[in-house]
């Protein structure tokens, strides 16, 4: 060691330290896009204390009611918006997903900043490594931060959160995808079966070349869904809803549900409705969500009343007849679940989905129904634009901060120590 060069011992002191810090660096799953539409999607988000289901919508500026549909959560309960979620809880939020400078983005978002605060906690702590400090900065030049550790309380900041719409289609069947930020004990094959989907579909939706996953990394899982076929002048148009959950649309009074292993919308008056437009269908008495059917020696003759959109401030329906081979079944309802009060056992995975075994209990829908009569690139969803995995800041990159600042730490030490030697 004393004949070497101590410059050549620089050099690898650095290429050391360059080489960890890129392998620290989250990686994220980007959409690139270039026109204004926006789609549904959800984000992955664990509850950092106890909050009330009001306190977690106004994180994310979406409606309590929707937040607690999304999560097959009964809003029967009294005083429901007020009820306390448990610490650690995962929740699925619901949010708009649309094109910001080229990229998918959830930019409605707003944050009011609190005494103590800094971009980094905000990012890490409150939002749960969704979105990293950088990111929050850049999205709010106007703020006035020079320093992120320094914040004025009371400033509204906008948080932009990750999504991915891929044409909410994933190999070639209606999909919702979710923003995922990896947990310490998650792998890619357990996250694939807790979502009834593959491991080699969540590599080529993510775009990558192997299952090996790390502590910070934002994937984008696609969920199983319905699909709506409202028109596009509908301000509800586009609505998706994940298999084993609830929408609530056309201001509090259509709620519409995605039943279990089912593709097909089912939409019905909702029991939050105080003034709304009427829900009969033209021409005959059946109301939104009802159904008729008829045996007979030709088949079964089914009549139903179905929700067409939200057009001008009022509830379209439209009446359809069809005959099929056999009469269908009752129509089968997502279970719902009683308002958590504690957390799952399977504290640091995705949160069960209602119909799995672990998941919360489930009780049966109450008056928020109402009863109706290999490659280093791999491929993106089938039917939907490449996306791309990312480690920049455009990319929801996120750094381990910890544990780079506990190896730089280390790797100057050793440097030290190098440099000392006679």
């Amino acid at each position: 060691m004393a004949n070497e060069n101590p410059f050549t011992i620089l050099i690898f002191f650095l290429y050391c330290l360059t080489t960890f810090l890129s392998q620290a660096v989250s990686k994220s799953t980007i959409e690139p896009c270039s026109n204004s539409d926006t789609c549904s999607a959800l984000v992955g988000y664990t509850l950092y204390t106890d909050l009330k289901v009001s306190e977690v919508a106004s994180l994310f500026s979406v409606d309590p009611i929707s937040l607690l549909l999304s999560n097959s959560i009964d809003i029967s309960y009294p005083d429901v918006e007020n009820h306390i979620l448990p610490s650690q809880l995962f929740l699925k939020i619901p949010i708009p997903c649309s094109c910001v400078d080229g990229i998918r983005k959830s930019s409605t978002t707003s944050y009011k900043t609190r005494p103590s605060d800094t971009l980094a906690s905000i990012a890490t702590a409150i939002y749960g490594g969704l979105v990293s400090a950088d990111q929050i900065n850049e999205a709010n030049p106007d703020a006035g931060i020079s320093d992120p550790s320094v914040i004025n309380v009371g400033t509204k900041l906008n948080i932009p959160l990750p999504c991915i719409c891929f044409n909410n289609s994933d190999n070639n069947l209606p999909a919702i995808y979710m923003s995922y930020v990896v947990k310490p004990v998650d792998t890619l094959s357990g996250i694939a079966a807790r979502y009834f989907t593959t491991l080699s579909d969540l590599m080529n939706v993510n775009q990558l070349g192997s299952p090996a996953i790390k502590e910070g990394d934002i994937l984008a899982i696609p969920l199983s869904a319905c699909a709506s076929n409202f028109p596009k002048y509908a301000s509800d148009y586009g609505l998706f809803v994940p298999n084993g959950s609830y929408a609530i649309t056309a201001s509090d009074c259509v709620q519409c549900s995605c039943g279990p292993g089912s593709r097909n919308l089912y939409c019905m008056p909702a029991s939050l409705s105080v003034s709304c437009s009427s829900m009969q269908c033209r021409n005959s008495n059946l109301m939104l969500g009802n159904v008729t059917k008829q045996q007979s020696s030709a088949g079964c003759n089914v009549t139903s009343c179905s929700y067409g959109g939200f057009v001008n401030g009022s509830i379209t329906t439209w009446l359809s007849s069809s005959l099929q081979p056999r009469c269908p079944g009752s129509q089968q309802f997502p279970s719902l679940i009683a308002p958590p009060t504690v957390v799952p056992d399977s504290l640091f995975a995705p949160a069960p989905s209602p119909s799995e075994s672990g998941g919360f209990p489930t009780t049966s829908p109450k008056s928020s129904v109402v009863p109706s009569s290999g490659a280093s690139i791999g491929f993106p969803p089938a039917n939907g634009p490449a996306g791309s995995a990312s480690g920049s800041s455009d990319a929801c990159s996120l750094m381990n901060n910890l544990s780079s600042f506990s190896a730089v730490i280390t790797l100057g030490l050793v440097f030290k120590f190098i440099m000392s030697i006679p």
